[in-house]
């Protein structure tokens, strides 16, 4: 996983106002809590007194109370309440709980994995607002998040993999595909067409776009499928560990606004996008490695393979950056 960068690690419904959420993300067990005023915050799942799970805790207000024996933690982590010490007692300073940044918007829940920064850029978001509607699920995929990454941004198996859903049409041949980095962001405009016996064209041989991305990613973990202006499918690639992952797809349009309409062509538009998450799953977790890189990994990557190197040559910058692997 790459530090220093804002991962989607829930859903907002997902935490519930006064009962602590035990997690596993990025490798660590976290507790997430939401306070009685309505802020979720995000720590180690571990009491630094005698190592007890906060997260089978109490919620008291704007504290978090240890199960073993009631210490009270704010949302900085600090405790501010020791029973045996009495209200008079002096707490030390050691009795901290390692927190982290937390950003909610959209119905997401952002933790910031890394190093603790002054006035943090909140995480990138797209072009969808309030006037979308939205169904959504998510699945456990035994994979590296990467793996998941890689398949949402690779244009060569959608006619193989999803031959009778959103592959139809027998369109085998890739085009490019243009893909393009700007600020943490990879945007994928996508050329498939049927075979006619002309060879493809590579990315700098294709005319400029006419239309937005067809695919795009924010980094880390944050993906998009922009059908067209009033649908697209959204997933979040949630990282549990080096070998497993949480995927969270939603399902946004804007086709139908009546209230009852609406929810039934999310519902079905739901259902959709869980048969092809599933046409992927069968294949991307039983990949290998689990986890993908930039460099030693064996494989022979071909031109329709672009937005996907795109890909590995930025992570493999970013974790470069933060030392994590050597150039």
């Amino acid at each position: 996983m790459i530090r220093n960068q804002w991962y989607v690690i829930l859903e907002s419904k997902e935490v519930r106002q006064g009962k602590p959420l035990g997690v596993t993300r990025m490798g660590e067990k976290l507790v997430v809590w939401r306070s009685e005023s309505g802020q979720v915050s995000v720590m180690s799942d571990l009491c630094p007194h005698l190592g007890a799970p906060l997260c089978q805790g109490k919620v008291h207000g704007e504290t978090l109370a240890c199960p073993f024996h009631a210490f009270e933690y704010d949302r900085s982590g600090a405790a501010v309440y020791v029973p045996s010490l009495g209200k008079a007692g002096e707490i030390p300073k050691a009795l901290k709980v390692r927190t982290y940044p937390v950003h909610e918007a959209h119905g997401w829940i952002w933790m910031y994995w890394g190093e603790p920064q002054a006035d943090l850029p909140a995480p990138k978001w797209f072009d969808i607002d309030e006037t979308f509607h939205y169904s959504g699920f998510h699945q456990h995929w035994p994979v590296h998040y990467s793996r998941m990454v890689e398949n949402q941004l690779d244009t060569m198996h959608v006619p193989v993999v999803h031959y009778d859903s959103i592959g139809r049409g027998s369109r085998y041949v890739v085009e490019g595909p243009l893909a393009t980095i700007e600020n943490d962001v990879i945007s994928v405009w996508v050329y498939n067409r049927v075979d006619d016996g002309t060879p493809p064209r590579k990315a700098n041989e294709l005319p400029p776009p006419v239309r937005p991305p067809y695919l795009i990613f924010n980094f880390p973990n944050l993906w998009q499928n922009r059908v067209n202006e009033d649908m697209r499918i959204v997933a979040a690639f949630a990282p549990v560990d080096e070998e497993n992952s949480i995927i969270y797809i939603r399902y946004y349009q804007r086709i139908i606004k009546l209230p009852l309409l609406k929810n039934v062509m999310s519902y079905f538009g739901k259902l959709g996008s869980v048969y092809v998450t599933n046409q992927d799953k069968r294949i991307v977790s039983r990949q290998l490695p689990k986890r993908t890189m930039l460099k030693k990994m064996g494989e022979k990557l071909l031109q329709g393979d672009n937005a996907i190197l795109v890909y590995r040559k930025h992570r493999h910058e970013l974790l470069k950056k933060n030392h994590q692997v050597e150039d």
